[in-house]
């Protein structure tokens, strides 16, 4: 039960940075004892797989706090973060798994419908952001793209440590996150109603 309260976690993070719980759970396998790689998994400790992931982070660290670019990174991100939560999804949740590098016993193992799961949980949060962000530069004249960014990527690191230590409290954060965030939008979308010119009157 906790396995999968770990996988839907990481998933969630996932789907706001690609990569922070999958570079996540790489470092903490390799460094410490909290958390050991299914065997299928164990390519995320290599050190050509941790420097690949830090590369990219830095870089969608960067693209994603830059108005109009942070949108075009989110469209393009529509393939990578539904990738990543099925990834991270697949290794949090299970003991045991087969490799991805083999496509056809992959796809016909028992890991490919969590990777699935994990792909389906990590849209949900993606696909907010994608239809968020855009809203949110145009309203602040691009000056909010970095604050939600930094938002953003905090709580990525936050969910990936806590879904591995405190897999409940993860889940606790993440309803709470979603809730702010509803309430977030519905004011400011009131906000932005209440600020629209009323129409000329006729005659």
């Amino acid at each position: 039960m906790l396995e999968a309260i770990t996988g839907l976690a990481l998933a969630s993070a996932a789907g706001l940075n690609a990569y922070i719980p999958l570079l996540g759970l790489g470092l903490l396998s390799k460094f410490t004892d909290l958390l050991t790689l299914p065997e299928g998994w164990a390519w995320l400790e290599s050190w050509w797989a941790l420097g690949a992931l830090a590369v990219l982070l830095l870089i969608e660290t960067i693209v994603d706090k830059v108005p109009a670019l942070d949108t075009a990174n989110d469209i393009l991100q529509t393939v990578v973060r539904p990738a990543s939560g099925g990834l991270v999804f697949s290794a949090g949740s299970a003991s045991s798994t087969v490799a991805v590098t083999d496509p056809e016993a992959f796809v016909n193992s028992s890991a490919f419908w969590p990777f699935v799961i994990g792909v389906l949980i990590a849209l949900v949060p993606h696909i907010l952001k994608l239809v968020a962000r855009p809203v949110v530069n145009l309203a602040s004249a691009g000056l909010g793209a970095s604050v939600m960014s930094t938002i953003e990527d905090i709580a990525a690191v936050v969910v990936t440590v806590l879904a591995v230590l405190l897999p409940l409290l993860a889940l606790a954060l993440i309803v709470l996150l979603v809730v702010l965030g509803v309430r977030w939008f519905r004011r400011f979308r009131a906000r932005r109603q209440g600020a629209a010119p009323a129409a000329p009157a006729a005659g």
